[in-house]
């Protein structure tokens, strides 16, 4: 198929546009909920799923260890939602004309990978070592980068290059 973005009906490209704003307004809403949750800080990550340290004896911990129901629902929640997310905003910068074979592929694949690998890591970093926290933040920071630089060149091919 050599149908490209900047080709389709003005209709099409701004349902496209308004839907990339629908779910961009989601994913920010989202990492919002992770910094109140985790000040987007390892320390906060492991807190939030080892618990909280406490000091003394009658001290009363900010975070319990979450449960492994707690865990099972969390991921379960967001790899599917993550990978419907991705298999649409993939499927639509699949038709992009801005980048070549090697990079689109990468991003076009990328997302499932760390999608896997940051959830996959959660549940390492609750039940095996606390060090794996970093493993969690390099694939979600892929993740985010893959999301936001798709949607952008996407958006920036549907509404500003001409055919």
């Amino acid at each position: 198929m050599n149908l490209k973005l900047y080709q389709l009906p003005k209709q099409i490209k701004r349902m496209i546009a308004a839907l990339l704003f629908s779910l961009t307004f989601g994913v920010l809403i989202g990492l919002g909920f992770l910094y109140y949750t985790t000040s987007y800080s390892t320390q906060g990550a492991i807190e939030r799923y080892n618990g909280s340290q406490v000091s003394e004896e009658f001290d009363i911990a900010e975070n319990y260890p979450k449960p492994i129901s707690e865990i099972f629902i969390t991921t379960h929640n967001h790899i599917i939602a993550f990978s419907l997310i991705f298999t649409i905003v993939c499927s639509v910068f699949y038709f992009s004309s801005l980048l070549n074979n090697g990079w689109k592929t990468f991003f076009l694949i990328e997302p499932f990978i760390s999608i896997i690998v940051s959830f996959g890591s959660l549940w390492l970093m609750r039940f095996v070592n606390p060090n794996f926290v970093y493993l969690m933040a390099a694939s979600s920071t892929l993740i985010y980068i893959s999301y936001f630089t798709m949607v952008i060149l996407i958006l920036y091919e549907i509404l500003f290059k001409k055919s």
